[in-house]
């Protein structure tokens, strides 16, 4: 072998572009240092990409709206907005995630995803504290316990809730209009577990849909709004951590929840109390609402952070 050729290096297996060997030969372009997961996850993500693209066969101006509109979600992110996870959430992306995430045993609460509008650090509650601060909407009075998969009560756990007000926004949606941290506090489990606090029935919202999102929503038929629901997250060491809602069972919007993140066992059983001596107990007009609602923790395993 001569000069000229050893200095030539060996070409790929798959050196030029066709269409029938498409993944393969971008595939081949990978280094050989590459980390081992990011080979995996590209690989997998172009084969499913070109998959998709062989099986649509989009013509150049539909290619090029499909970049414009990932453009747009690009541009509509900021410091206070995600679109680019509003776009996960409203094609089921997240809650596929949460899921493959959070297998649980069974009779263990079930997660959904957090949501763009938690807040840490939210003030802590004694039992029975109203954490509605507006006073606005149907007054609502959740009472529990939270347990392990064996019926144990596990003695203070922590009960972080944040919910919308009756408007259907968020208190940091709303600055300046709803007191800071209405609807939301932290609450202790007692030693049995328990807890409880006052609060307002749950109603739908949409979610934010200005934007391309939006507009994919609107040219796909679908609406923005979430079924009505409370949020939750609960922790306790040595327990796995769950993020969830319970969800009002009267909402319409139960099974087409614009995000996916209704589960049927998270439809909780509101009802309505129409004792006046009992409301005025609470400190409530009546009538009023009651939900008893248990949340079951899953020891976490071995290893596990």
């Amino acid at each position: 072998m001569g000069k000229a050729e050893a200095s030539h290096p060996r070409p790929p297996k798959y050196p030029y572009f066709e269409e029938e060997i498409s993944v393969d030969v971008v595939n081949a372009r990978m280094g050989p240092d590459v980390d081992p997961r990011l080979r995996e996850v590209m690989s997998v993500l172009v084969k499913h990409l070109h998959a998709a693209i062989k099986e649509i066969e989009p013509t150049h101006e539909e290619w090029l709206k499909g970049i414009t509109f990932l453009t747009e979600v690009g541009q509509m992110c900021s410091e206070w907005r995600q679109e680019f996870i509003l776009l996960s959430d409203t094609l089921g992306v997240s809650m596929l995630v949460d899921a493959i995430n959070h297998r649980r045993p069974n009779g263990a609460t079930e997660n959904t995803i957090l949501g763009p509008f938690y807040v840490p650090e939210a003030p802590r509650y004694e039992h029975g504290a109203n954490i509605c601060l507006d006073g606005k909407g149907e007054p609502l009075v959740v009472r529990g316990r939270v347990v392990d998969t064996e019926g144990k009560p596990v003695a203070g756990a922590l009960i972080d809730v944040w919910q919308t007000n009756d408007d259907g926004f968020y208190d940091v949606q709303q600055k300046g209009l709803q007191p800071d941290w209405n609807l939301r506090g932290v609450f202790t489990s007692g030693e049995n577990g328990d807890y409880w606090y006052r609060a307002v029935k749950p109603r739908y919202y949409p979610i934010p849909d200005d934007g391309p999102v939006g507009k994919m929503l609107a040219a796909l038929g679908r609406h923005p709004n979430r079924a009505a629901h409370i949020h939750f997250i609960i922790s306790a060491p040595g327990y796995d951590p769950v993020i969830t809602h319970i969800f009002a069972p009267d909402c319409q919007y139960l099974a087409e929840d614009a995000v996916f993140g209704v589960k049927d066992s998270l439809i909780a059983d509101f009802k309505e109390i129409t004792d006046p001596t009992s409301a005025a107990e609470l400190g409530f007009t009546s009538p009023y609402w009651a939900v008893n609602w248990d949340f079951v923790l899953a020891r976490k395993s071995a290893g596990t952070a």
